[in-house]
Protein backbone atom coordinates (compact mmCIF):
# COMPACT_ATOMS: atom_id res chain seq x y z
CA UNK A 1 0.00 0.00 0.00
CA UNK A 2 2.94 2.34 0.56
CA UNK A 3 3.60 2.46 -3.18
CA UNK A 4 -0.01 3.42 -3.86
CA UNK A 5 0.06 6.20 -1.26
CA UNK A 6 3.33 7.58 -2.62
CA UNK A 7 1.87 7.60 -6.12
CA UNK A 8 -1.25 9.47 -5.05
CA UNK A 9 0.95 12.07 -3.35
CA UNK A 10 3.02 12.43 -6.52
CA UNK A 11 -0.19 13.11 -8.44
CA UNK A 12 -1.26 15.98 -6.21
CA UNK A 13 -3.15 14.51 -3.27
CA UNK A 14 -1.86 16.03 -0.05
CA UNK A 15 -2.57 15.28 3.61
CA UNK A 16 -5.57 17.28 4.80
CA UNK A 17 -7.09 17.71 1.33
CA UNK A 18 -10.79 17.39 0.57
CA UNK A 19 -10.91 15.31 -2.62
CA UNK A 20 -13.70 14.15 -4.91
CA UNK A 21 -12.44 10.98 -6.59
CA UNK A 22 -13.78 9.53 -9.85
CA UNK A 23 -12.27 6.15 -10.61
CA UNK A 24 -11.84 3.03 -12.69
CA UNK A 25 -9.82 0.38 -10.84
CA UNK A 26 -9.09 -2.03 -13.67
CA UNK A 27 -5.68 -0.62 -14.61
CA UNK A 28 -4.61 -0.03 -10.99
CA UNK A 29 -5.36 -3.61 -10.01
CA UNK A 30 -3.61 -4.87 -13.14
CA UNK A 31 -0.51 -2.73 -12.46
CA UNK A 32 -0.14 -4.17 -8.98
CA UNK A 33 -1.18 -7.74 -9.78
CA UNK A 34 2.37 -9.05 -10.07
CA UNK A 35 3.90 -6.65 -7.54
CA UNK A 36 1.48 -7.13 -4.67
CA UNK A 37 -1.25 -9.76 -4.78
CA UNK A 38 -2.85 -8.16 -1.70
CA UNK A 39 -3.94 -5.04 -3.61
CA UNK A 40 -7.71 -5.14 -4.02
CA UNK A 41 -10.57 -2.64 -3.90
CA UNK A 42 -10.47 -2.31 -0.10
CA UNK A 43 -6.71 -1.72 -0.12
CA UNK A 44 -7.03 0.96 -2.81
CA UNK A 45 -9.70 2.73 -0.76
CA UNK A 46 -7.54 2.62 2.35
CA UNK A 47 -4.59 3.91 0.34
CA UNK A 48 -6.50 7.05 -0.62
CA UNK A 49 -7.61 7.57 2.97
CA UNK A 50 -4.03 7.09 4.12
CA UNK A 51 -2.78 9.59 1.52
CA UNK A 52 -5.29 12.15 2.82
CA UNK A 53 -4.46 11.48 6.45
CA UNK A 54 -6.66 12.03 9.51
CA UNK A 55 -7.40 15.64 8.55
CA UNK A 56 -8.40 14.79 5.00
CA UNK A 57 -11.80 14.06 3.47
CA UNK A 58 -12.70 11.76 0.58
CA UNK A 59 -15.84 12.13 -1.55
CA UNK A 60 -16.92 9.26 -3.79
CA UNK A 61 -19.75 9.55 -6.35
CA UNK A 62 -22.62 7.12 -5.80
CA UNK A 63 -24.52 8.18 -8.91
CA UNK A 64 -27.52 6.04 -9.82
CA UNK A 65 -30.16 7.03 -12.38
CA UNK A 66 -32.83 4.48 -11.39
CA UNK A 67 -34.87 7.19 -9.63
CA UNK A 68 -35.48 8.84 -13.01
CA UNK A 69 -37.16 5.58 -14.08
CA UNK A 70 -39.47 5.35 -11.08
CA UNK A 71 -37.33 3.16 -8.80
CA UNK A 72 -37.48 4.23 -5.12
CA UNK A 73 -34.31 5.70 -3.62
CA UNK A 74 -33.24 4.30 -0.25
CA UNK A 75 -30.38 6.31 1.23
CA UNK A 76 -29.45 3.26 3.32
CA UNK A 77 -29.10 0.72 0.51
CA UNK A 78 -29.43 2.09 -3.04
CA UNK A 79 -26.15 1.00 -4.67
CA UNK A 80 -23.67 3.11 -6.57
CA UNK A 81 -23.41 2.57 -10.32
CA UNK A 82 -20.01 4.28 -10.50
CA UNK A 83 -17.72 1.30 -9.96
CA UNK A 84 -16.30 -0.95 -7.29
CA UNK A 85 -14.37 1.69 -5.36
CA UNK A 86 -17.45 3.88 -4.92
CA UNK A 87 -19.57 0.97 -3.74
CA UNK A 88 -16.86 0.07 -1.23
CA UNK A 89 -16.98 3.68 -0.08
CA UNK A 90 -20.77 3.55 0.30
CA UNK A 91 -20.43 0.55 2.61
CA UNK A 92 -17.46 1.96 4.54
CA UNK A 93 -18.17 1.91 8.26
CA UNK A 94 -17.67 5.67 8.78
CA UNK A 95 -19.13 6.94 5.51
CA UNK A 96 -21.80 9.65 5.41
CA UNK A 97 -24.15 9.60 2.42
CA UNK A 98 -25.72 12.68 0.90
CA UNK A 99 -29.33 12.50 -0.19
CA UNK A 100 -29.90 13.58 -3.78
CA UNK A 101 -31.37 10.34 -5.20
CA UNK A 102 -29.50 10.59 -8.50
CA UNK A 103 -26.26 12.38 -7.57
CA UNK A 104 -25.47 11.22 -4.05
CA UNK A 105 -21.99 10.90 -2.54
CA UNK A 106 -20.22 8.88 0.12
CA UNK A 107 -18.05 11.12 2.30
CA UNK A 108 -15.35 9.77 4.59
CA UNK A 109 -12.97 11.64 6.83
CA UNK A 110 -12.48 14.77 8.90
CA UNK A 111 -15.23 16.87 7.30
CA UNK A 112 -17.73 14.09 6.63
CA UNK A 113 -20.20 15.44 9.19
CA UNK A 114 -20.52 18.66 7.18
CA UNK A 115 -22.19 16.54 4.49
CA UNK A 116 -24.50 14.62 6.82
CA UNK A 117 -28.12 15.55 6.22
CA UNK A 118 -27.37 17.25 2.90
CA UNK A 119 -30.39 16.55 0.68
CA UNK A 120 -29.95 19.08 -2.11
CA UNK A 121 -32.86 19.71 -4.49
CA UNK A 122 -30.72 20.18 -7.61
CA UNK A 123 -27.99 17.68 -8.37
CA UNK A 124 -25.48 20.37 -9.35
CA UNK A 125 -26.81 23.21 -7.22
CA UNK A 126 -24.85 25.61 -5.04
CA UNK A 127 -25.97 23.64 -1.96
CA UNK A 128 -24.85 20.32 -3.44
CA UNK A 129 -21.67 18.44 -2.51
CA UNK A 130 -20.11 20.01 -5.60
CA UNK A 131 -20.73 23.41 -4.03
CA UNK A 132 -19.43 22.32 -0.64
CA UNK A 133 -16.30 20.94 -2.29
CA UNK A 134 -15.78 24.16 -4.23
CA UNK A 135 -16.26 26.47 -1.27
CA UNK A 136 -14.20 24.17 0.94
CA UNK A 137 -11.11 24.54 -1.21
CA UNK A 138 -11.27 20.96 -2.43
CA UNK A 139 -9.76 19.07 -5.31
CA UNK A 140 -11.03 16.67 -7.94
CA UNK A 141 -9.06 13.52 -8.70
CA UNK A 142 -9.64 11.16 -11.62
CA UNK A 143 -8.18 7.67 -11.78
CA UNK A 144 -7.82 6.14 -15.26
CA UNK A 145 -10.94 7.74 -16.75
CA UNK A 146 -11.25 10.40 -19.45
CA UNK A 147 -13.08 13.59 -18.51
CA UNK A 148 -15.90 12.53 -20.82
CA UNK A 149 -16.65 9.67 -18.41
CA UNK A 150 -16.02 11.49 -15.14
CA UNK A 151 -15.90 15.28 -14.95
CA UNK A 152 -19.43 16.07 -13.73
CA UNK A 153 -18.11 19.20 -11.98
CA UNK A 154 -18.45 20.98 -15.34
CA UNK A 155 -22.24 20.71 -14.95
CA UNK A 156 -22.02 22.42 -11.54
CA UNK A 157 -20.33 25.34 -13.28
CA UNK A 158 -22.88 25.28 -16.10
CA UNK A 159 -25.73 25.50 -13.60
CA UNK A 160 -24.01 28.29 -11.68
CA UNK A 161 -23.82 30.28 -14.93
CA UNK A 162 -27.30 29.15 -16.11
CA UNK A 163 -26.12 28.14 -19.58
CA UNK A 164 -28.80 28.15 -22.31
CA UNK A 165 -28.07 24.66 -23.64
CA UNK A 166 -29.28 22.99 -20.42
CA UNK A 167 -32.48 23.33 -18.42
CA UNK A 168 -33.90 22.28 -15.05
CA UNK A 169 -35.88 19.04 -15.18
CA UNK A 170 -37.66 17.59 -12.15
CA UNK A 171 -38.12 13.95 -11.13
CA UNK A 172 -40.59 12.74 -8.49
CA UNK A 173 -40.47 9.43 -6.70
CA UNK A 174 -40.27 7.52 -3.45
CA UNK A 175 -37.49 8.70 -1.11
CA UNK A 176 -36.57 6.52 1.88
CA UNK A 177 -34.52 8.25 4.58
CA UNK A 178 -32.05 6.95 7.16
CA UNK A 179 -34.88 6.08 9.55
CA UNK A 180 -36.67 4.01 6.90
CA UNK A 181 -39.47 6.54 6.38
CA UNK A 182 -40.74 6.78 2.82
CA UNK A 183 -42.32 9.80 1.19
CA UNK A 184 -42.83 11.14 -2.31
CA UNK A 185 -40.27 13.84 -3.08
CA UNK A 186 -39.21 15.89 -6.08
CA UNK A 187 -35.64 16.61 -7.16
CA UNK A 188 -34.05 18.44 -10.07
CA UNK A 189 -31.23 18.00 -12.55
CA UNK A 190 -29.79 20.58 -14.91
CA UNK A 191 -30.01 18.42 -18.03
CA UNK A 192 -28.98 18.68 -21.66
CA UNK A 193 -31.53 20.16 -24.06
CA UNK A 194 -32.14 17.09 -26.17
CA UNK A 195 -34.61 18.98 -28.39
CA UNK A 196 -31.64 21.03 -29.57
CA UNK A 197 -29.49 17.93 -30.03
CA UNK A 198 -27.11 18.84 -27.19
CA UNK A 199 -24.51 16.19 -26.36
CA UNK A 200 -21.99 16.44 -23.55
CA UNK A 201 -18.54 16.60 -25.15
CA UNK A 202 -15.74 17.68 -22.85
CA UNK A 203 -12.75 15.97 -24.48
CA UNK A 204 -11.43 19.27 -25.90
CA UNK A 205 -11.79 20.86 -22.45
CA UNK A 206 -9.74 18.03 -20.96
CA UNK A 207 -6.92 18.74 -23.37
CA UNK A 208 -7.19 22.45 -22.62
CA UNK A 209 -6.73 21.73 -18.91
CA UNK A 210 -3.61 19.69 -19.63
CA UNK A 211 -2.19 22.33 -21.94
CA UNK A 212 -2.85 25.01 -19.31
CA UNK A 213 -1.02 22.82 -16.76
CA UNK A 214 -3.99 22.85 -14.43
CA UNK A 215 -3.95 19.09 -14.14
CA UNK A 216 -1.23 17.49 -12.01
CA UNK A 217 -0.33 13.84 -12.35
CA UNK A 218 -0.84 11.29 -15.09
CA UNK A 219 -3.12 10.89 -18.05
CA UNK A 220 -5.39 7.83 -18.13
CA UNK A 221 -3.41 4.68 -18.76
CA UNK A 222 -0.07 6.34 -18.05
CA UNK A 223 2.00 6.17 -14.85
CA UNK A 224 -0.33 5.57 -11.92
CA UNK A 225 -3.28 6.91 -13.93
CA UNK A 226 -4.25 9.58 -11.38
CA UNK A 227 -4.60 13.29 -12.06
CA UNK A 228 -5.81 16.06 -9.77
CA UNK A 229 -7.03 19.63 -10.13
CA UNK A 230 -8.14 22.24 -7.64
CA UNK A 231 -11.91 22.74 -7.80
CA UNK A 232 -11.54 26.52 -7.80
CA UNK A 233 -9.18 26.41 -10.79
CA UNK A 234 -11.49 24.07 -12.66
CA UNK A 235 -14.47 26.30 -11.91
CA UNK A 236 -12.67 29.38 -13.21
CA UNK A 237 -11.36 27.64 -16.33
CA UNK A 238 -14.79 26.25 -17.20
CA UNK A 239 -16.49 29.57 -16.48
CA UNK A 240 -13.98 31.39 -18.70
CA UNK A 241 -14.81 29.09 -21.61
CA UNK A 242 -18.54 29.63 -21.13
CA UNK A 243 -18.26 33.40 -20.75
CA UNK A 244 -16.09 33.58 -23.87
CA UNK A 245 -18.85 31.90 -25.88
CA UNK A 246 -16.71 28.82 -26.51
CA UNK A 247 -18.77 26.20 -24.66
CA UNK A 248 -19.90 24.62 -27.93
CA UNK A 249 -16.98 22.52 -29.06
CA UNK A 250 -15.35 22.54 -25.62
CA UNK A 251 -18.13 21.40 -23.28
CA UNK A 252 -20.86 20.24 -25.63
CA UNK A 253 -21.67 19.65 -29.28
CA UNK A 254 -24.85 19.49 -31.33
CA UNK A 255 -25.77 16.09 -32.65
CA UNK A 256 -26.31 16.05 -36.37
CA UNK A 257 -29.94 15.54 -37.39
CA UNK A 258 -28.66 13.04 -39.97
CA UNK A 259 -26.66 10.99 -37.44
Amino acid sequence: MKALVAGWHDSGIEPGDMVLLHSSLIKTLHRHHHQDSQVDTAVVLESFLSALGPEGTLLLPLFNFDFTRGVPFDIRSTPSHMGALTEAGRQYREAVRTGHPIYSFAVIGAHAQEFEGVVNFSGYGADSPFGLLHRGGGKIAVLDLPDQSSMTFHHYVEEALDVPYRYHKTFTGSFIDTAGHSEERTFSLFVRDLEKGVETYVTPMEEHLWQARLYKGCRPGEGNGLRTIEASLLFDATADVIKAGKAEGMLYRIKSRDA
